[in-house]
C-alpha cells in the first residue's frame, strides 16, 4: 500500500468517524426530530453512488469509507424514521 492510498485511507476514517458521535446521541436520547431527512437521505444516496464509484474504479480506500459511512448515516437515516417525535 502506497502513501497515497494511506492518505485516503486515513481522510475516509476520519469523516466515517465523524458520524459515531451523533449515531450515539440519537440512539440514547430516541430522539431525531433535530436531523433533516432530506438531508440523510440525499447524502446516503450520495454515498451509495461513491460506493459503486469505488468498487467500479477498485479504490479500496473509496469503498472502505463509503461502505462505513453508508452504514452510519443509514443507521441515522432509520433513527430518523424510526423515532417520531
Amino acid at each position: 500500500m502506497d502513501s497515497i492510498q494511506l492518505i485516503g485511507l486515513a481522510a475516509g476514517m476520519l469523516t466515517t468517524i465523524a458520524f459515531l458521535p451523533q449515531v450515539v446521541k440519537t440512539w440514547k436520547s430516541r430522539s431525531a426530530k433535530d436531523l433533516s431527512l432530506g438531508m440523510f437521505s440525499l447524502f446516503c444516496v450520495g454515498v451509495a453512488l461513491w460506493l459503486a464509484y469505488g468498487i467500479l474504479v477498485w479504490d479500496i480506500p473509496v469503498i472502505a469509507a463509503n461502505m462505513l459511512t453508508l452504514m452510519l448515516a443509514s443507521t441515522l437515516l432509520f433513527f430518523k424514521l424510526r423515532f417520531k417525535d
